[in-house]
């Protein structure tokens, strides 16, 4: 009987191809506009590294001045200072841990015709690559006695390998970063997570950095840092106050395997506050935070409320069409109603007719469905070219987004075709033939 009625569907929407196509197009409209929204939240509150965000932790002190919290709701900075990011470095109370910050600096390629080029880079601690999981093509990553004895070494991505040692495989081989040569241990694969979970200061959708070098190098001055910075009072002169300050721009993370190591951790920041209380620091009162991946990215707002707005009008866009296509609908099938009155008097149930409408009903879903990934997908390329790099990633339509997208229709559409349906099924046979 379903081919029956897929069959009857094709005829009825041939039949009335106006009043189909509009329905089709009100669909097509509501669906695109919200599945346009709906793919742009989806990736931004994405997880951007589901089998271990429980695992990693971002680390938050409250360092800041006594008289003024760092943010309006008494949340602790988003980052750490120098001295509290060393200290904890130092410590090794966790399984793994990193300490990092955005970088920048300039490539110099050995040759006479080579031009020197800036690059984007991290610095950061071996731990880094296997924390966040990052994919190598070549070598790996520097060890952490790399870290310890401040070995100028360096990883670099596929792109500066290609455009640098031609795609060979270039570990081992020097380069010359900012007037320091640096040997290549490692060439890591593509790689960007979304959201930009490990650093979100500047950017939680930016692209991941081309180059990463230890830690060390920024203390070293061997390579410039970059990233926001904030300080609540001087930091006096010279780069050396500057580490000492109460500025704060590093970030830190740590691994942590389970919820005793969570708690061991977590107390241990507590004791380690303490004691900087104890020599004048850390006034305000005890606010540490150790947030997993998934409740940092909430804690610091990565959705933006003005993308939450739109996806609520969009969706509210959508109800508007279904209520338009409830009214041709039922302008439709209740224009049917001689024919409904016939094919009673000849033994069609009710629910034979019910089924038979709610059947078409759903045809004109998966066209509007389909016509509404049109649409999305051109609302999205139009948002990718109005922003460029900063919805890069974000305005990919995925096969679970494609899917959705189709649920979304057919369910709508017979939504919207359940009061016509049923009052079309309602019609009485006697009235009909008499009036025949």
């Amino acid at each position: 009987m379903f081919f029956y009625y897929l069959r009857m569907a094709k005829i009825s929407m041939v039949k009335h191809w106006g009043l189909s196509l509009l329905m089709i197009l009100a669909i097509g409209l509501g669906i695109g506009a919200a599945m346009t929204t709906i793919t742009v939240n989806y990736m931004m509150s994405a997880n951007p590294i589901p089998h271990k965000s429980n695992q990693l932790f971002n680390v938050q002190l409250d360092s800041w001045d006594v008289n003024e919290p760092y943010f309006d709701d008494g949340r602790p900075p988003a980052q750490l200072t120098y001295r509290d990011a060393m200290a904890l470095m130092d410590a090794r109370k966790a399984m793994r841990q990193t300490v990092q910050s955005q970088a920048n600096a300039v490539i110099e390629p050995e040759g006479d015709d080579s031009i020197p080029f800036q690059v984007s880079a991290r610095a950061n601690s071996a731990d880094f690559f296997t924390m966040f999981d990052v994919p190598f093509i070549y070598g790996g990553p520097w060890t952490r006695q790399a870290d310890e004895s401040k070995e100028q070494v360096v990883v670099i991505n596929s792109e500066i390998n290609q455009r640098v040692f031609g795609g060979e495989n270039s570990v081992g081989q020097t380069l010359k970063i900012a007037g320091f040569y640096y040997k290549v241990v490692g060439v890591i694969d593509y790689w960007n997570p979304l959201p930009r979970f490990y650093d979100i200061s500047t950017g939680a959708f930016n692209e991941t950095e081309e180059i990463f070098v230890p830690f060390s190098m920024i203390a070293e001055e061997k390579i410039n840092r970059s990233g926001n910075t904030n300080c609540w009072k001087p930091s006096g002169d010279g780069f050396e106050a500057f580490l000492n300050s109460e500025c704060v721009w590093t970030q830190f993370w740590v691994e942590l395997p389970d919820n005793q190591a969570w708690q061991e951790y977590n107390d241990f920041l507590t004791a380690y506050v303490q004691q900087q209380k104890a020599i004048g620091r850390f006034e305000r009162p005890l606010n540490n935070r150790l947030l997993n991946v998934m409740q940092w990215l909430e804690s610091m707002e990565v959705v933006e409320d003005d993308a939450v707005m739109m996806m609520a009008m969009s969706l509210m866009f959508l109800l508007v069409c279904l209520l338009n296509t409830v009214g041709l609908l039922l302008a439709k099938f209740l224009g049917k109603s001689g024919e409904i009155g016939i094919r009673q008097a000849l033994g069609a149930s009710r629910r034979d007719l019910f089924y038979q409408y709610l059947v078409e009903s759903g045809c004109i879903g998966v066209a509007g469905g389909l016509l509404g990934l049109l649409f999305a997908y051109l609302g999205l390329q139009g948002i990718d070219s109005l922003y460029g790099e900063m919805t890069r990633g974000l305005t990919e339509l995925d096969a679970t987004l494609v899917l959705s997208a189709i649920a979304l229709a057919i369910l709508s559409s017979l939504a919207a075709g359940l009061y016509p349906t049923w009052q079309a099924s309602k019609v009485q046979p006697s009235q009909q033939l008499k009036s025949q």
